[in-house]
Formats: structure tokens, C-alpha cells, sequence
């Protein structure tokens, strides 16, 4: 399948160009960003071109990667799939569930295979760990990412600095959750210091979990875990954080798999639509210090 990259950023030049130009089946043919000089400096480290016209580049691919803000990203995951190109999109897929929305609207009109890049989700630990979390009947659970941008190549990232930890890394406790104690129906919220925000969530299945975020906490303080609890006692993930690479050539193999049988992926745009709308559920809740429904 041939892939072209939105985007030229750090994620998108050493997680997803780097996958893809390292991936035995995929063929990235070029990559386009905002900067054309960016993108042809990006394109050129992978020996392929940089495009200053999207378009030109998806007439001349069957799939995108994207890894752009997500409101730059949303436009153009529908811009891409119009023109029937599959896509892999990076969470949140939009900043609101309108505009989530258009891009699942577009996806299904145009009949193309998306797959949402929640890094954990592509990683052989999760899929045990979920695996054995179905066969236990579950009455809660709790995810924790403790963190820093200070000094990290999203240190400078205008969105993530407007929207915080609730919105960057928010999405990814999403993604382990949602799968294993069911759809969200309501969100309490509270905020700590600076970016820090505390989640409940009630779930369709009566389980109720909590999630704390933060992307300021003191080195000595960061980490991440994420456990389920039920009849069969705790079940503990400590997701792998140094290996974003392998999981994104698992998440192109997915997609490949979904674009050639028409199947839908677990990941796909739909489960970033329901991401979103719990998402912005918890900015509702923040705001009014009341518990909101999804």
C-alpha cells in the first residue's frame, strides 16, 4: 500500500515517516506539510518527495498518515477520504464532536478503512491484558499518566499548551477503558495544579473508573498505570513508552488488513468520535463542577 504523511513535526518525521519508510510491505511515496521547506526536508531524510499541494500528493497514494493538531488533522482526514484514500489519524481525532463527526461521516460515505493511532492499543502487553480482562467480570478501574513536556519535543506545542494533558494524553486512558468496562455515560471532573485534571467516569455497565492526568508533575513524581479490578482481583498494565515505532507498523499492518477486507477496526474513526464526545464531556464538567452526561 502506498502511504503518504501529513505532516512534519517530530511525531510525524521519527514515529510515522520513520515507521513507514522502515515497514517491509508499506511504500511511502512522499510527504506534505503546512511548511513546504519542512516538507521537503523531512521527504528528502527518506529519500522520497515533499509535496506543497495535498492533493497532488493523495492523487498519487491509497492511504494517508496524519499527524498534524487536531484541528488542522480533522479537514483533512475528510478532505483525504473524499478522495478515497484510507486513513490513519492521530488522537484526538477533532477538538470537538462536531467536527469528529464530519470526519466519520466522511470516512463511511467514501467506504475507506481509518484506524485512530492510540499508541497502547497496538502494543502485545494491551492485547493480552485486555484479552484477559474480558474473561473477568469487572467492577471499576483506574488509569494514571503523570508527566512532563518540559524539555520533550512537544514542549513547544500550541494546542497541547491551549488544551492540556485532558485533551493530549486523556485519549490514550480512553482508549484502555472504554474497551474494557463499556461506553461512558457520564463524567465528573476536578482540576489540580496547572494542567492536572481527575476524571470519574460512570459506565454503561454500572463500573465507574477514575483517571488522573497531568503533563506538569515533577520528574520524581511521573509515571503511568492503568488496572481494572473485578471478581478475578486487579489487573495491572504498565504501558511500554519507548516503542511508539513498532506500534505504529502494527497499526499500519491493521489498516492494510481493514482497507483489503472492509472490516471495521476496533481503533477505527467511530471509537475516536465516542473518544471525543467523552473528551468534551469532561470540559463541560470542569466548567461546571457538575456531573455531565455524555
Amino acid at each position: 500500500m502506498r502511504f503518504g504523511v501529513l505532516g512534519t513535526g517530530f511525531w510525524a518525521q521519527h514515529v510515522h515517516a520513520a515507521a513507514l519508510a522502515a515497514h517491509p510491505t508499506a511504500d511511502l511515496v512522499g510527504v506534505w506539510g503546512r511548511d513546504v521547506a519542512k516538507a521537503k526536508a523531512v521527504g528528502a531524510e527518506f529519500d522520497v518527495a515533499g509535496f506543497a499541494d495535498v492533493d497532488e500528493l493523495l492523487s498519487q497514494v491509497d492511504a494517508v498518515t496524519i499527524a498534524l493538531p487536531p484541528d488542522v488533522q480533522a479537514p483533512l482526514a475528510e478532505r483525504a477520504a473524499a478522495a478515497g484514500k484510507h486513513v490513519l489519524l492521530e488522537k484526538p481525532i477533532a477538538l470537538d464532536v462536531a467536527g469528529a463527526d464530519r470526519v466519520v461521516d466522511a470516512v463511511r460515505a467514501a467506504g475507506v478503512a481509518s484506524v485512530v493511532f492510540f499508541t497502547f492499543r497496538f502494543q502485545a502487553a494491551t492485547s493480552t491484558w485486555m484479552q484477559q480482562a474480558a474473561r473477568t467480570t469487572l467492577a471499576g478501574g483506574h488509569g494514571s499518566w503523570l508527566g512532563s513536556r518540559e524539555n520533550s519535543p512537544f514542549d513547544a506545542s500550541p494546542w497541547r499548551d491551549q488544551h492540556g494533558a485532558l485533551w493530549d494524553i486523556g485519549p490514550h486512558a480512553l482508549s484502555l477503558l472504554v474497551p474494557t468496562l463499556g461506553p461512558v455515560v457520564s463524567v465528573q471532573a476536578g482540576a489540580g495544579l496547572r494542567d492536572t485534571v481527575h476524571l470519574v467516569l460512570q459506565h454503561e455497565s454500572g463500573a465507574a473508573s477514575t483517571v488522573s492526568l497531568s503533563h506538569t508533575v515533577a520528574a520524581l513524581s511521573s509515571g503511568i498505570e492503568f488496572f481494572v479490578h473485578g471478581d478475578a482481583g486487579r489487573l495491572v498494565l504498565l504501558p511500554e513508552t519507548g516503542a511508539a515505532n513498532e506500534a505504529f507498523a502494527v497499526a499500519v499492518d491493521e489498516l492494510t488488513v481493514a482497507a483489503l477486507t472492509g472490516g471495521a477496526h476496533p481503533c477505527d474513526a467511530a471509537f475516536g468520535r465516542d473518544v471525543v464526545a467523552v473528551l468534551e464531556t469532561a470540559q463541560r464538567a470542569l466548567a461546571s463542577g457538575c456531573r455531565e452526561t455524555v
